[in-house]
Parts: C-alpha cells; sequence; structure tokens
C-alpha cells in the first residue's frame, strides 16, 4: 500500500484549533521528541489516536500535542 505522502514530499501545513480536527485528518504532531505527521485514526474527548496509512496505530496524544493540519501535498 502506498502512503498518503511519500518521503521528500513538501507539505503545507497549517495552525488548527484541535476542536476542529476528524477522523482522517492529517497532523503535524510531536511523539517522543519528534515531530512528524500522522494520520487521526479516532478521537475521544480531547485525545487522538495517531498512526499511519498502513494500519499501525501509534497510540493516543492530547491536542497540546498537535501543532497544524497538513493541508496540501506537492506532487
Amino acid at each position: 500500500m502506498k502512503g498518503k505522502i511519500e518521503s521528500g514530499q513538501l507539505c503545507t501545513v497549517e495552525p488548527v484549533d484541535p476542536a476542529q480536527l476528524a477522523v482522517g485528518d492529517i497532523v503535524l504532531c510531536k511523539v517522543k521528541g519528534q515531530e512528524c505527521l500522522h494520520l487521526i485514526k479516532a478521537m475521544q474527548g480531547g485525545r487522538f489516536q495517531i498512526g499511519n496509512n498502513q494500519g499501525r496505530i501509534n497510540g493516543w496524544i492530547s491536542g497540546n500535542s498537535i501543532f497544524g493540519r497538513c493541508i496540501q501535498v506537492e506532487a
């Protein structure tokens, strides 16, 4: 399965209020000290389950760990 964003592709990220996020959004977040793009897989209260496009679940983070939503990926 091919990812939604391939390594090295240019992405545009905009700031976002965590209350406006939805399952399926791609977000820039901080996990274990590293900033990376992840897919929101589920939401529960103020927590977001993040993972990748190939079915892997990375865990739960709070809205404070999300810095923005990906709005564009250059081809």
